[in-house]
């Protein structure tokens, strides 16, 4: 396992562990979990967890934004989780028509969006060098090659999506290809059947008539969709009654045999009615007033990103550069991440917090590159207005954009990376001048705006100077540190605890305990780290430097507060004894929820060993952990 491997078995385990996970995917930045039940995840840990941005629940998915190592993360998750059991998958929360809708196409099209923006790059190259070279070099072969190098996926588009579509249909993605490929089989794409068959009367099956658009189905999206869903359920059903003898190679010949006339005859000419309806009204909508339509989508983009909604627009253009048009859907992304670049800009030279300032660093450099999701949820939207600052830029820009007609020829990457798509086919660079300074104008304006505006500055180092005489140390001071107990109550093994993040030690060691008395106190003198929003959990950092989370209950974040009162907020400095939270140990159960008390020392790593009581029970002032810090390497610690 890499470098991230405990960061995923804390991820794993608070969205509800293996067997609640149904399917996993990922985007630039967001690990994009289907769980069977997404009230067994503790959003709540998972927020405030280092190394997740933040958790947002949309589109039928529950998305942990974790940055631009994504991938690295990815990769130590799937080695946590190893085989998914997705056979549990139909029992899953479908959630609204509109969340299915948007998780379908984004997990269709989430396995190839990089790949179209490499190939949308190289024609985005050849548009660079036939300006550069002259017209000469399009009629080179050099032309030709990189042309087919960027060209061919978008040809061949619907045979990648027979592949992810039908396994995202949970059917047999290579017998979706060959559907895929039957559909855009060189014939029916360049016209040369349909001239075949034309004095005869034209095509038929077995002398039912069909059409075959003009330019075929080659660069389609919606009908390889169509027929990959009913393939899917048509393959299901004969497994069901073809014998196990013959299965392996009749299922695939009866669903080719029925589905490929089937998406010639009724689904492939419906779905190209609907798409091109749905293509035409936003066009429509565009031509109404482009300024408004161009208003209305960069301030939007950012809000639809945060939720996961822009997938709903993403085929559209996708379908438009397929078929050779120019598209202005994706024009908002580019206008909206420079926005906010420049808002977090800002954020980062006024800030006088410098862990802000620690956090808008990172953020600020991923944003030229069209990585947006560390600067919107770590530092523009918990700031509010820097955010909102940054989608009024966005419209603005956007909408300018849309006046002065700037248009993507091809996908591209972002950033600073996507001014290629701007290039107009026959080399014409004027387009991708036009869209280099609107985002410059939209770095330096959101950056002004969000100056102007300014933003509440917690400035969160000092508070905490403050409100204690002498700093914390981060660091174990001492060769052990005796920690009280915090609850009173039985003792309980950590291993007994009704929660894997806690009985299989991934936060750390420690003990638990089934309180008697509903007060969580002080077991030292220190700083509050975190104090939860719901009140049922509290970390603690005393003045040697040992890490606590005193964790009421199990999965009772989803009361959302209940039964709990707070009498300390974060960065307060606590004495020895003093009262923290207060909670009603009868209305907890009463609800249904489990009152174990796991305390966790969560800077293991940082001591040789962690040593708990070995008390049955525990009162007011009796010691719990003994905590033995890693240079000690000669001490016997002796825990009452």
């Amino acid at each position: 396992m890499g470098k991230y491997e405990a960061l995923a078995k804390d991820i794993v385990a608070n969205v509800g562990g293996k067997e609640n996970i149904l399917s996993l995917t990922n985007c630039v930045t967001r690990l994009r979990f289907k769980l069977k039940d997404e009230k067994k995840a503790d959003t709540d840990v998972l927020k405030k967890m280092d190394g997740v941005v933040t958790v947002m629940q949309a589109g039928g998915q529950y998305q942990v934004v974790i940055g631009n190592h994504v991938p690295d993360v990815r990769a130590d998750v799937d080695e946590v989780i190893g085989k998914l059991d997705t056979s549990a998958a139909d029992t899953a929360p479908k959630g609204s028509l509109f969340d299915r809708f948007v998780e379908l196409i984004s997990g269709i099209f989430q396995p190839i969006l990089a790949p179209l923006a490499a190939a949308g790059m190289l024609k985005g190259l050849n548009a660079i060098l036939s300006f550069a070279l002259g017209k000469g070099f399009q009629a080179s072969s050099t032309y030709a090659v990189i042309h087919a190098m960027g060209d061919g996926l978008f040809l061949f588009l619907p045979i990648f999506i027979g592949y992810t579509a039908m396994k995202k249909f949970k059917g047999s993605p290579f017998v979706g290809m060959m559907i895929a490929a039957a559909i855009v089989y060189p014939g029916f794409v360049d016209g040369s059947v349909a001239k075949t068959f034309t004095e005869s009367g034209g095509l038929s099956f077995f002398g039912i008539p069909f059409s075959v658009p003009v330019a075929g189905y080659g660069s389609s999206v919606m009908p390889i969709i169509a027929i990959t869903a009913f393939a899917a359920f048509l393959e299901h059903q004969l497994k069901k009654i073809i014998p196990d003898v013959v299965k392996l190679f009749l299922t695939p010949f009866f669903t080719a045999l029925i589905t490929i006339p089937l998406g010639f005859l009724i689904i492939g000419p419906v779905m190209n009615v609907i798409s091109d309806a749905l293509g035409k009204g936003l066009m429509a909508l565009q031509g109404f007033s482009p300024i408004i339509f161009g208003l209305v989508l960069g301030f939007t983009w950012q809000i639809m990103v945060m939720f996961g909604l822009h997938w709903a627009l993403v085929p559209f253009a996708i379908i438009a550069l397929a078929q050779g048009e120019p598209t202005t859907l994706l024009t908002a992304a580019s206008t909206a991440s420079f926005a906010q670049t420049g808002a977090v800009g800002a954020v980062m030279m006024k800030t006088k917090d410098k862990r802000l300032r620690e956090l808008a660093i990172p953020a600020f450099i991923s944003g030229w590159f069209g990585v947006t999701e560390p600067a919107i949820y770590g530092i523009t939207l918990p700031k509010k207005r820097p955010f909102w600052a940054s989608c009024i830029v966005s419209a603005v820009i956007c909408a300018a954009a849309m006046a002065l007609g700037v248009k993507a020829y091809t996908m591209a990457a972002f950033g600073i990376f996507s001014f290629t798509a701007n290039i107009s086919l026959d080399g014409n660079v004027s387009g991708a001048i036009t869209m280099m300074i609107l985002c410059a104008i939209s770095v330096i304006a959101g950056f002004g705006l969000t100056w102007i505006l300014g933003f509440e500055d917690d400035n969160s180092s000092e508070p905490i100077e403050e409100t204690s005489k002498k700093p914390v140390n981060f660091k174990p001071t001492t060769e052990k540190e005796v920690i009280l107990t915090p609850i009173e109550g039985k003792i309980l093994p950590l291993a007994e605890v009704k929660d894997p993040a806690f009985s299989a030690e991934i936060m750390g060691k420690g003990v638990a305990v089934e309180p008697t008395v509903g007060e969580v106190r002080a077991p030292f003198d220190g700083t509050v780290m975190i104090m939860f929003p719901t009140k049922h959990a509290v970390g603690l950092v005393s003045n040697q430097g040992t890490e606590i989370l005193i964790h009421v209950g199990i999965d009772t974040v989803q009361l959302d507060g209940k039964y709990f009162e707070a009498f300390v907020k974060q960065g307060q400095t606590v004495k020895k004894g003093d009262l923290l939270v207060k909670f009603d140990i009868e209305g907890i159960q009463n609800a249904g929820y489990s009152t174990q008390v796991p305390i966790i020392v969560t800077n293991t790593d940082d001591y040789m060993d962690v040593i708990a009581t070995d008390k049955k029970f525990v009162r007011k002032d009796d010691m719990l952990i003994t905590a033995v810090a890693a240079q000690a390497t000669q001490l016997v610690a002796n825990p009452a």
